[in-house]
């Protein structure tokens, strides 16, 4: 191993300390006077540093090839040839890993270290190039060629200006680097060769192994100079540069230490005066709100030690400024301030009949709850989840039950979050950071049992940033919730004695672990009785002191009411009915602007010029009975829906098309009805010969919409059927159920939204499985008045139904 030892001083190279300046003038005299140089040398390899002329320095030597070098010099004239490595991480380099261009150097001093090394005092007297390798084995041994550089007689302006320029430039970074001293001065002004003065500044200056190999192979002086000079002012720049940021870094902690000392001085003359400066006043109103937020254990317990932390912090810090926002947190939760319960069972049904009608399972579970939180107080809050198409009253309802139980009312809508940090809040490592929307909402309305809705609850995503449904999961849980922690604040809060409400349209998209949690209660949809109800007594109340007008001025009639719910709107909600009543109550309110004076009353036949024509149609009123033709009853997330289905023979070879968009479940029910159809052919009088010249089409219009689902089984078997006995299925008989080869009907779900969307579309007839008579007791009383459900145990007895009785005995 060969090292250069660390070189502190800018001159030729003076690194040991019984080397003195004397020595260093008579040895540089002596070099100059030095030109029989033999052309055979032991050569040794160095690493880390490029060895110029004139250039004195101490080298380690541990390699055993270059301690035999160094003995063989020694034993001779004391000259060896000093080349770099290209490699330094190479131990033992090969020839070709090893600069050709090198300095002839003369070892002036050589010391024997306890641990094998040897410590040489070198001195470059020549540049030389390696012509040839004599001797590898032991020891490198080269041939050698003496770089002769051109001696200038006379040295001209342009060398005379770059020489005082490297001068200037490296008397700048020493004194930088505070390095600069007058002797080092005196020796670069001594220097008047172009070539040594380019070589002794290039020696002192921090370069790469490859810059400094190639200033050493530059032969002209002149060129060599010029070289080092461009990397002088490239490192004039690094180093004024580095000056000023550690300036600039040593004048802001003076200003800051400064600050702070004067800070102090204040605050002990403030105190001395019984005075209070800001930041006492600060910590002491930190130390009333805490003992004012009657905190748990753990929680006082973390603010007075995050007080402590700011009473020692500068004030204007950013970590102070983190610790105080974490401080307003803690002390503006409502740990124990709650609203006091008025549990008045009556009054409480007045409220919820007041604000909504109808909707008489979910006001039960409400006053079920409130009558049991009044015999025992510290029953958990129950988890309702409220599903049902949109515009039913879902949020309303939430409102209206907060306002029965004299609480706080806190909505957030959960539609598209997809960041889990959204529920539990961020860490508080991270900027900005704040706690999660829960916590948030509980703070924003102050007291720790709020009623506490969180709308679409269904349409929670997820992504790389974490499953919210899954952060729900705790705080939804009324055996967990007692102790929810945030990731902001860090403590558990207590979440037991808040009353969750959430809302979705369907159910299928929420988690099962989350849905297990929740207590769902139904909302269908408003008959259009209760539409009309509900109308009359708050969406046109609403709508005509939204736009100004009052009950003198304007009115609508019962016929009027009603022909907006059945051909202006076709919803399970209000959302579009009370749309439709404030675009009449706007065309009112123009009137009365233009000069009008009314009263107005809207009648049914006025309609048409308020509103334009009808959008929905009966589709009873628009269609015939026709062959292949039959009406079925469809289950959504907006409610129940008609169904149309066709089914026709075209030539073929017996197969079956499905169209329309039908899913898996779907299109299997068209298969089982197509083999039950042809299990009863003889019944029928149909030839069995029959589907071998012809395929079966079967289309559900509406080709956009994707359908699935197995209630259409028997509205699919009777077109099928009415196809082959040639006979029209009756339009005013809609049905439902699943149907089996044999024939059977199948119980189905979403009765009571089905039975809604039937009577809205004008049907009065629904076939309904047998084992679907327990649902009856779900459907409201006056949509049993006007609709006729007939239950059936097989296809038998609907063919009998919807076909008078026509076809013959079935095989069951």
């Amino acid at each position: 191993m060969l090292q250069a030892e660390g070189n502190s001083n800018f001159n030729t190279g003076e690194t040991m300390a019984e080397t003195d300046k004397d020595d260093l003038v008579s040895l540089l005299e002596e070099s100059e006077n030095d030109a029989d140089i033999p052309d055979t040398l032991p050569l040794m390899p160095v690493r880390d540093i490029v060895i110029f002329n004139e250039m004195l320095l101490p080298l380690f030597v541990g390699r055993d090839k270059s301690i035999r070098a160094v003995e063989h010099a020694m034993s001779n004239d004391g000259l060896l040839l000093l080349a770099t490595q290209k490699d330094p991480s190479v131990e033992d380099p090969e020839p070709e890993e090893i600069f050709t261009v090198g300095t002839v150097g003369r070892i002036l001093r050589m010391l024997k270290l306890p641990d094998g090394r040897v410590k040489t005092l070198v001195q470059g007297i020549a540049k030389a190039k390696v012509v040839k390798y004599i001797k590898k084995r032991s020891l490198y041994q080269v041939k050698i060629e003496i770089i002769k550089e051109d001696d200038l007689t006379e040295i001209g302006l342009e060398s005379q200006a770059l020489m005082r320029n490297v001068r200037e430039h490296a008397e700048k970074i020493l004194a930088l680097r505070g390095e600069l001293t007058g002797d080092i001065s005196t020796i670069l002004e001594s220097i008047n060769d172009p070539g040594k003065l380019a070589d002794i500044v290039a020696s002192n200056l921090k370069l790469k192994i490859k810059e400094a190999q190639d200033i050493l192979e530059q032969i002209d002086p002149v060129n060599r100079l010029k070289k080092v000079n461009d990397l002088l002012s490239r490192e004039v720049e690094l180093s004024s540069m580095q000056a000023k940021i550690l300036s600039d870094v040593r004048d802001e902690i003076s200003k800051t230490q400064r600050d702070y000392f004067l800070r102090e001085q204040v605050r002990m003359i403030h105190r001395e005066l019984g005075e209070s400066d800001d930041k006492t006043q600060e910590i002491e109103d930190y130390k009333s709100k805490i003992k004012k937020a009657r905190m748990p254990k753990g929680a006082d317990k973390e603010a007075t030690k995050q007080l402590k932390r700011l009473d020692q912090m500068h004030p204007d810090s950013s970590e102070a400024s983190i610790v105080r926002t974490y401080l307003d947190w803690l002390v503006e939760m409502p740990w124990n301030k709650a609203t006091r319960d008025v549990i008045d069972i009556k009054q409480s049904k007045d409220v919820l009949n007041t604000d909504h009608f109808g909707l008489i399972k979910v006001k039960d579970r409400i006053l079920e709850y409130l009558s049991v939180r009044r015999i025992n107080p510290k029953m958990k809050g129950p988890i309702l989840c409220f599903v049902g198409p949109p515009g039913v009253g879902k949020t309303s309802l939430g409102q209206s039950i907060a306002r029965a139980m004299k609480r706080k009312f806190i909505r957030i809508s959960l539609g598209g979050i997809r960041d889990e940090a959204e529920i539990r809040g961020h860490r508080r490592t991270y900027i900005g950071a704040l706690p999660g929307r829960i916590l948030q909402g509980i703070k924003q309305c102050g007291t720790n049992n709020p009623v506490f809705m969180m709308d679409e609850i269904d349409k929670l995503g997820s992504d790389f940033r974490g499953d919210p449904s899954s952060a729900l999961l705790e705080a939804l849980d009324p055996e967990q919730n007692s102790s929810f922690s945030d990731h902001y604040l860090n403590i558990p809060f207590d979440l037991s004695k808040v009353m969750f409400i959430l809302t979705a349209n369907l159910t299928d998209t929420i988690p099962s672990a989350l849905l297990d949690r929740m207590e769902v209660i139904t909302l269908s949809g408003y008959t259009e009785d209760e539409k009309r109800i509900i109308a009359q007594k708050h969406l046109i109340p609403r709508q005509v002191k939204e736009n100004g007008l009052n009950a003198q001025k304007l009115s609508i009639s019962n016929g009027a009411l009603i022909q907006m719910i059945r051909e202006y709107t076709s919803e399970a909600g209000l959302r579009g009915l009370e749309r439709e009543i404030g675009s009449l109550c706007r065309k009112v309110a123009r009137r009365i602007a233009e000069g009008e004076t009314g009263p107005f009353r809207i009648a049914k036949n006025h309609l048409p010029k308020y509103l334009g024509v009808p959008q929905y149609i009966s589709e009873v009123d628009q269609e015939k009975s026709q062959v292949g033709l039959s009406t079925g009853l469809a289950w959504t997330h907006v409610g129940g829906e008609v169904l149309h289905i066709e089914a026709s023979f075209i030539g073929g070879k017996g197969e079956l098309i499905v169209t329309g968009q039908l899913g898996d479940v779907m299109q299997e029910s068209a298969r089982a009805a197509l083999s039950f159809a042809k299990a009863n052919l003889e019944s029928f009088g149909v030839k069995e010969d029959a589907f071998e010249s012809k395929d079966v089409h079967i289309h559900v219009p509406a080709g956009a919409i994707p359908k699935d689902g197995p209630s259409a089984g028997i509205a699919m078997a009777t077109s099928l059927i009415s196809v082959m006995i040639n006979q029209p299925v009756n339009k005013e008989i809609a049905m439902t159920g699943e149907i089996t080869l044999r024939g059977r009907i199948l119980p189905v779900g979403g009765l009571r939204e089905k039975a809604l969307g039937a009577l809205r579309a004008g049907i009065r007839t629904i076939i309904i499985p047998e084992k679907n008579k327990k649902d009856l007791s779900e459907i409201p009383k006056n949509v049993k008045r006007k609709i006729n459900f007939v239950p059936v145990n097989n296809m038998v007895d609907v063919i009998s139904l919807v076909f008078n009785g026509k076809p013959g005995k079935l095989s069951k």
